[in-house]
């Protein structure tokens, strides 16, 4: 059975574009070194809609390299978005990091420091963001997770609230909060 919710807009109408979401908050802490947390486990297999983050304490200085992966617990990972990552040092409250293309393009930081506009990458993206589809690893009792892997050379703090919209595939296909 999957697990998650849908949020609803001001007429309490469920929003269903970005199937189930599923979110995980995080305090920054790293000091001096490239960190990866884990956000949410996968099992069976979901198309993921959705994949963002919200600032909801500023972030400090030196937050570097910021992607998503996939991790099975062996040696190679997969990467969500491009691993030379993006920076998100000094970013305000209310600014989104969201994975809006491929692979192979870093995650985009949509600024809350001045009013902004962003529209989807191409005319043939079906909104905003890009989906993807995760297959958790199977006959193992290794989790399949997505994280969050930043660089620093310093403390740095703030927060994020993280959230995925998915829709199973299969019939064990869910994504949870760790």
């Amino acid at each position: 059975m999957s697990t998650g919710a849908f949020g609803r807009d001001g007429n309490r109408v469920p929003v269903t574009q970005n199937g189930m979401v599923v979110s995980k908050a995080v305090s920054f802490t790293a000091n001096g070194a490239a960190t990866a947390m884990p956000l949410f486990t996968v099992t069976g297999t979901v198309e993921v809609l959705s994949l963002w983050g919200v600032v909801t304490t500023a972030i400090g200085s030196n937050h570097t390299a910021a992607y998503w992966r996939i991790n099975d617990q062996t040696i190679a990972t997969q990467v969500i978005s491009a691993a030379s990552g993006t920076t998100v040092s000094s970013l305000p409250i209310g600014t989104v990091l969201s994975r809006r293309s491929l692979i192979s393009v870093a995650l985009t930081a949509s600024t809350s420091a001045t009013g902004l506009v962003t529209d989807p990458v191409a005319a043939t993206v079906p909104n905003y963001f890009m989906p993807l589809l995760i297959t958790a690893k199977s006959g193992t009792t290794d989790l399949t997770n997505i994280e969050y892997v930043y660089s620093t050379n310093n403390t740095s703090l703030g927060a994020m609230t993280f959230y995925v919209g998915y829709v199973p595939l299969t019939t064990d296909g869910s994504i949870t909060a760790i």
